[in-house]
């Protein structure tokens, strides 16, 4: 069932990250590229040089640590254009003292990944190759592509999956 317009998400504002202290965040997020763009009571809304996307920390003071589990956000992503500005950015992260993963390559994008000082888990991940890799842009999002390594686990998780009505499809009763 179509969610009505007025319900719909238009677009997300920022991803709020809650931190016990937010100085050590805010100095990774600047390394990053980000500049504080304001300041509410213990929020500190951080945007990119050249972009869009703010990234709010919060700092909670006594409260609980970054941590997974149910009801949270496993990461937050950034993006970098190519090859060459994630390896810069990961050897300046490395060069501030914090632990990045070597590149890890995603089908359609090379991901590295790292806990900023406050403990959320942040993924810095190249725009390419692209979701274009394997299939033109006009076909995107009609069929199931998996990585080559989830192929043998196709069927059951085809299985676990929702059937979704694309637009312009003609829907199954």
């Amino acid at each position: 069932m179509p969610v009505p317009a007025e319900h719909a998400i238009r677009g997300v504002y920022a991803a709020q990250m809650w931190v016990l202290e937010a100085g050590p965040s805010l100095r990774t997020l600047e390394a990053m590229g980000y500049r504080v763009k304001g300041q509410r009571e213990n929020v500190t809304v951080m945007v990119p040089e050249g972009g869009f996307g703010a990234v709010e920390v919060r700092e909670t003071g006594g409260f609980l640590a970054a941590r997974d589990g149910v009801g949270t956000v496993h990461h937050i992503a950034f993006r970098v254009p190519d090859d060459a500005a994630q390896i810069a950015l990961r050897e300046k992260l490395l060069g501030l003292g914090l632990r990045v993963s070597e590149v890890r390559e995603r089908q359609y994008f090379r991901s590295v990944y790292f806990r900023e000082p406050g403990g959320v888990l942040f993924e810095v991940a190249t725009d390419i190759p692209g979701f274009t890799a394997d299939e033109p842009f006009e076909a995107l999002g009609s069929s199931l592509k998996l990585p080559p390594w989830l192929e043998a686990s196709r069927a059951q998780i085809e299985l676990a999956l929702p059937e979704i009505a694309h637009p312009g499809a003609e829907v199954r009763a």
